[in-house]
């Protein structure tokens, strides 16, 4: 038996060797998890029978172990193992003084083991077995009991164990165990005596090999062989192929990804970002102006901004505010052929001469005579001189008539007044009145920030209703675009 022992162990460490590294510490997570486990023990024995001197002899043992799948550090298998050896007492006051049995046990039951930080791997095993013995005397003769067959030399036995396993290479692991195997009965040493039955204590060492050991060297609960990504950092939460999830499946996964949710297919950094190649903000998937300038804004498009989009972006643009679609030129600024100093979209009398001064249409300046005495119950401003081309904002030039107007008012703090706004006919009805409006509000708004309280004033916008000259002609449509400002209490 000491023979055939040596010779298992050898064989054990010479096939555990192909699969050692001395250098390689492999994370193990429950590493009996799915295995088949081979060992070989040898030990001692320590019978408590009748006889009470103490009895130590040797055991010899083979065993075979399935640990169930597990992704826990504990695992669970089954066991079947064959021991053989002997048992021996010796009392003074017994005939005879001194017994030896021959014990061989095959059985079977259930295993659980533990993990001591991937170190150690504590186990309890309980089962039952079929105990065959041989009591014998001096001289191996048998007992005289076992010689008259008073006994059956076979039985069921209970057995359990608690032990713990080092291991030392991905598949070899050192063990140490002691159990104890309880007869039914009080046979062992030939004599039943007293009131007790006889059981054996064992105390045993010995080598595991493990076959198709998984391993899960990262630790991330995908065994190697499964795991598509290894080496992943502890701690990462990872799909059912070992690999960090990626949410957003831009390759880059979402322990590492700053910017989440990223629209598929979009190129992406090393953070997970979508790429800005010319760095205004906007990403190069949805960037309709790619390579804008460095430092110029952008609009949502990543095109750089073109406020009175005239087609020339505003960090290029020498005249900003152009109005929509007015021709300009490659600097922004409205075309001037003439170059009388009035844009065309503004100048009514295109083709000057060179030289020739002209007022804000762009027509040459003609010096009118003066004007005659100002009524102060009366005022009417011209659409031309008071107001901005195609807008109800005042010009400075009209500050001044308004302001004789504001003496008037302030003199007679009980005067009302009536505010009406006039159009030519060109363009809609709904439009002109609209306008009209909003010039006649104008006028009344600078008379309410200057103190006199609004309540005084009707305002109304009539727009081409009531001409005061023919739209027939230029001069005809210049008189009839006005704001007429009336006393209304006399």
């Amino acid at each position: 038996m000491t023979r055939f022992t040596f010779t298992i162990l050898l064989a054990a460490l010479l096939l555990s060797s192909t699969n050692y590294s001395q250098t390689a510490k492999t994370q193990r997570y429950n590493p009996f998890s799915g295995t088949v486990v081979f060992s070989v023990e040898g030990g001692t024995t320590l019978a408590s029978t009748d006889y009470s001197g103490l009895g130590v002899d040797y055991l010899g043992r083979l065993s075979i172990e399935y640990f169930f799948p597990a992704w826990t550090k504990s695992g669970f298998g089954i066991r079947a193992f064959y021991n053989a050896g002997f048992l021996n007492g010796s009392d003074a006051n017994l005939d005879p003084q001194e017994f030896r049995t021959n014990i061989s046990t095959i059985g079977a039951g259930v295993i659980i083991d533990f993990s001591i930080n991937d170190i150690a791997f504590p186990y309890f095993f309980a089962g039952v077995a079929s105990l065959s013995f041989n009591p014998k005397g001096e001289g191996g003769v048998k007992l005289p009991n076992n010689e008259a067959g008073t006994y059956a030399t076979s039985e069921v036995n209970y057995l359990g164990e608690l032990g713990i396993r080092f291991p030392v290479t991905e598949n070899l692991s050192l063990n140490l165990n002691g159990g104890v195997q309880i007869s039914p009965n009080d046979w062992l040493d030939d004599k039943a005596v007293g009131v007790g039955n006889d059981m054996f204590f064992t105390a045993m060492g010995g080598i595991s090999y493990s076959f198709l050991t998984e391993f899960d060297t990262d630790g991330d609960g995908v065994v190697d062989s499964k795991d598509m990504c290894a080496n992943t950092p502890a701690g990462i939460k990872v799909d059912e192929f070992g690999c960090p999830f990626d949410a957003d499946k831009d390759g880059i996964p979402d322990y590492l990804d700053e910017c989440a949710n990223t629209p598929q297919g979009a190129p992406v950094d090393k953070k997970g970002c979508p790429i800005d190649s010319d760095s205004d903000g906007i990403p190069d998937y949805t960037d309709l102006c790619p390579n804008t300038p460095l430092g110029i804004k952008v609009d949502t498009y990543g095109c750089p901004i073109d406020s009175d989009g005239d087609g020339v972006p505003d960090y290029q643009d020498l005249c900003l505010d152009t109005p929509y679609e007015v021709e300009v030129d490659k600097y922004g600024c409205p075309v001037d052929e003439d170059l009388d100093g009035v844009p065309d979209h503004l100048d009514q009398c295109p083709g000057t001469l060179p030289g020739v001064q002209v007022d804000e249409r762009g027509c040459e300046l003609v010096i009118a005579p003066p004007p005659p005495p100002v009524d102060l119950n009366q005022l009417i401003l011209s659409s031309e001189t008071s107001f901005e081309f195609n807008s109800a904002q005042l010009k400075p030039a009209a500050f001044p008539e308004l302001d004789k107007m504001l003496e008037q008012m302030k003199k007679y703090p009980l005067s009302r007044w009536r505010i009406e706004g006039h159009t030519d006919n060109v363009g809609s009805e709904e439009g002109n009145i609209k306008m009209s409006q909003m010039r006649a509000e104008s006028v009344l708004n600078y008379f309410v920030s200057r103190g006199i309280p609004q309540v005084r004033f009707e305002v109304i916008g009539i727009g081409s209703k009531q001409p005061v000259a023919d739209n027939a002609t230029p001069e005809g449509k210049a008189k009839n675009r006005r704001v007429e400002i009336k006393r209304v209490d006399k």
